[in-house]
């Protein structure tokens, strides 16, 4: 009894072992990741990869079809440009819609495909407001509208009759209790 677990035990971890390689190895092409990143700034579409060789003096080509080209060969091709640590190509003067990116290495190969949304330009409206007719209305309360004569005497006379109040409270306190 205990050797037939031990043959089940095992035979299970056998199995696990033998199933580890096919997950961690790679899927096919059509699985795997787009090699390419695309990216948009207003009307212009650019994408960069770094998964093409040089060969003869080029990189590849990368290719941006609207939805009713079918084929590399109908988009707006451009040639990629770059060094071995990446090769980009961009296209400008691009009108809103979605497009599809395709970049084909200079072997043949596709480096890969992504699909993009240029947006239309949102444009600034323009709205007119009414200025002040006075201006900034600042200061220490006598520049936020006029005063008469009066009011400037009777805040005055509050004023001091403040100070005055203050200055008989501070000293009837200066002075010792009486009895």
């Amino acid at each position: 009894m205990r050797f037939s677990r031990f043959l089940v035990r095992s035979g299970l971890t056998v199995a696990a072992a033998a199933a580890l390689p096919l997950v961690l190895a790679p899927g096919p092409a059509a699985a795997r990741v787009s090699g390419i990143s695309v990216s948009t700034a207003g009307s212009t579409v650019s994408v960069v990869t770094s998964a093409c060789t040089l060969i003869n003096g080029s990189w590849g080509t990368a290719a941006l079809l609207t939805s009713s080209q079918g084929s590399f060969a109908q988009g707006r091709q451009v040639a990629l440009s770059g060094t071995t640590a990446g090769q980009s190509a961009a296209w400008s003067a691009v009108s809103p819609g979605t497009y599809t990116v395709v970049v084909m290495c200079s072997n043949g190969s596709t480096a890969g495909t992504q699909s993009v949304i240029v947006s239309a330009p949102s444009t600034p409206t323009i709205s007119a407001t009414a200025s002040p007719s006075r201006g900034v209305m600042g200061g220490l309360g006598g520049a936020a509208r006029d005063v008469g004569p009066v009011t400037m005497g009777v805040g005055g006379a509050l004023v001091g009759a403040g100070i005055i109040a203050a200055a008989w409270f501070l000293r009837r306190r200066s002075k010792p209790y009486r009895l």
